[in-house]
Formats: structure tokens, C-alpha cells, sequence
């Protein structure tokens, strides 16, 4: 008997046409509307299927697989993957794969979008305008901070990181200093105009900060107000990392005392949800999680999350190794779920 079609879930409404390469191999099953997914209808909807395509809203986890029995990949669309529980999947064989490179630059941008809006206080001063304040020009109106010349900080220096330090020291004459796991190659740092400092020195020294690291369990709020008081009061806050890098409370705080100048935040810790002591706030700009949110970009997400999941699911023109895989050491090991035959999974082993 032959094998039969691999199944796939498609957890949230992506491309159509993107989407629609996969049912030339596969029965998909797409969710037709934007849908907030609990945990049991996540367990649910993956009980049965071989392949997932899922978006940083899914939260999956060991229960959320528990009777998955023939899941063998999850193809997250996004470069972060702290929706997943990577070693519950790894424990259970099944593969996870991520987005990055397609989205660095167009995220970078936003990130430079947001420094520029709140250090120049753009969105305060059309919101003044637009109340009606603006009554006659004044030498003294709406003084933010300038970026050209200034000290830019980056505190994770991944692609996107490198990224918005070519933009602010080819771009803008910044001086740019960096923190990170460890320095990059010295060819690097002179590529991009980027000098290595310790995490005090990143947080005393910086005009601007912005934030670009993964978030772990390690660096939960490692922005707090410990950090925050570090800084200069007149320096900017920008977050296009995750939420729970920067402790919320602490940042409302030091924003409506005076102790930091302004912040932009584009991720929060309990998205989509926002604290209402932020929202009170005019020195701060908050857009809703769209660092990668040009048309280009996040139709190239999807398409990579494809090509993860069919070469994954060793189906169509990517079948093989996939590029993007988190967990790869289940390849390296053999104990990854690679197969179906007669619907029963089967574990490879190399």
C-alpha cells in the first residue's frame, strides 16, 4: 500500500499562494481567521498531523504534543522561537525550524524608525499638534536628542544588531558600542563600526540603547531598574527584542519621573496586551509588534517556513536537511521523527 499524503496544519492565515505549494504534497488544513489557539485546541489540531506551520502566537509545549504521535516538524514563521518549548519538542523527536536573514534589514529599520521617532519626539509632537496646542512657533517646542554624533548602544549584536550598527555608524557618524555573549571578530567590529563594551559601560555610556538580544531565562528584565539607573536621563530606550527583556514597571516609572528621556517598544511581555502604565505615557512611541512587517519580508518568511517544513517532512523541490533547524542536534543524533509509513511514525536513526 502506498504511503499516505503527509498532513499539515497551518495554525493562522498567512499567504494564500505561499501556502497553497504545500497541497501539492500534502492534505493542509489552514485556519481560515486570525484565532487565539488555547491548549487544548492547539493538542487538538495537532494530534494527527505529520507537519505544522505555526506563528509566535502558538504557544506549543510538552502538552500541547503529548498526542502528536506523528508530528515531526513545527516550521515557526519569525527569527524567535520563545513560543516554543525547544527541548519538550526535542524530548518528543519532533524538529523545529525558525525564519532568520530574510527579516534582518527590514527589522533593523523599524528598530532605526523607532529611535529617530522617540529621541525626536515625533509621535508626541503630532499628537500635540493634532489636540490643538500648537499655538505660535516657539525656539524651545518639542526639544528631543540628536543621533548624529551621539553614542549608540546595542545590547545583543546578532544580524539585526550588526545591522542597525551599520545604520547608525555609516548613516549618522554614531560611535557605536556593543554588549554581547562574547565580541565579534575584529574584521566585523570594523565593518560595522562597532566597539565591544562590558554591560555597565554599554548602559552609562549609550545616548540610545536598543535592545536586539533572544530572550532566555537569563535575560528576563535584565533591564530593570538596577539598569535603568545605570543610564543617562537623557538617553533613549529602544526594544525590538522580546517583552520580557525589559521589567515594564521599572521603565514607566524612570519614563514619568525623569530619569530616562524617552523609549520606543515594538515587543511586550504579556502581548497584545500593554500596560495601561505605558499607555499613559507621551514620551514613549509603542507600535504593535511589526518589526518585520513590510509586505516583501513577511511574504519571504513564509515562504523560508515552507521550505523548512517540506524539506523537513522530506517532501517536494526542498526535500532534505533543513536549513533553519533549531534543535539540530536531533539530526546529529538520529533520534529525530523523519518518516511515515502506512501512517505509523517511525524513528530514523543515522
Amino acid at each position: 500500500m502506498a504511503d499516505q499524503r503527509p498532513r499539515v496544519w497551518v495554525s493562522q492565515p498567512l499567504f494564500d499562494d505561499t501556502v497553497a505549494q504545500l497541497a501539492a504534497y500534502c492534505d493542509v488544513v489552514a485556519t481560515p481567521e486570525i484565532t487565539a489557539h488555547d491548549s487544548a485546541a492547539l493538542a487538538a489540531q495537532l494530534a494527527g498531523v505529520d507537519g505544522a506551520l505555526v506563528t509566535l502566537n502558538d504557544r506549543i509545549g510538552a502538552a500541547e504534543v503529548a498526542a502528536a504521535s506523528q508530528l515531526k516538524v513545527i516550521a515557526n514563521v519569525g527569527v524567535g522561537y520563545n513560543n516554543l518549548d525547544i527541548p519538550a519538542l526535542s524530548a518528543a523527536g519532533i524538529l523545529a525550524t525558525n525564519t532568520p536573514d530574510v527579516l534582518t534589514e527590514t527589522t533593523a529599520d523599524l528598530g532605526f524608525a523607532l529611535l529617530m521617532a522617540a529621541a525626536r519626539r515625533i509621535v508626541e509632537s503630532d499628537r500635540w499638534l493634532r489636540d490643538g496646542q500648537w499655538g505660535q512657533w516657539s525656539f524651545t517646542t518639542m526639544l528631543g536628542t540628536d543621533l548624529h554624533g551621539s553614542t549608540l548602544g546595542i545590547l545583543g549584536m546578532g544580524r539585526i544588531g550588526q545591522a542597525i550598527a551599520r545604520r547608525g555608524h555609516h548613516g549618522f557618524g554614531m560611535k557605536v558600542l556593543y554588549h554581547n555573549r562574547s565580541p565579534l571578530p575584529e574584521d566585523v567590529e570594523r565593518e560595522v563600526g562597532a566597539r565591544y563594551a562590558g554591560f555597565d559601560e554599554l548602559l552609562s555610556h549609550a545616548d540610545h540603547l536598543l535592545l536586539v538580544l533572544p530572550y532566555t531565562a537569563q535575560n528576563h528584565h535584565i533591564i530593570d531598574a538596577t539598569a535603568l539607573a545605570k543610564m543617562k536621563p537623557s538617553a533613549t530606550l529602544v526594544n525590538i527584542a522580546r517583552g520580557g527583556i525589559v521589567d515594564e514597571l521599572a521603565l514607566a516609572d524612570a519614563l514619568s519621573n525623569g530619569r530616562l528621556a524617552s523609549a520606543a517598544l515594538d515587543v511586550y511581555e504579556n502581548e497584545p496586551q500593554v500596560r495601561p502604565e505605558l499607555l499613559a505615557l507621551r514620551n514613549i512611541v509603542l507600535t504593535p509588534h511589526i518589526g518585520s512587517a513590510s509586505l516583501a519580508t513577511r511574504r519571504a518568511m513564509v515562504q523560508l517556513a515552507v521550505d523548512n517544513l517540506q524539506a523537513g517532512l522530506g517532501i517536494g523541490p526542498d526535500a532534505g536537511r533543513p536549513v533553519n533547524v533549531v534543535n539540530a542536534d536531533l539530526l546529529d543524533s538520529g533520534t529525530a521523527r523523519v518518516a511515515t509509513s502506512g501512517g505509523k511514525t517511525i524513528i530514523k536513526k543515522r
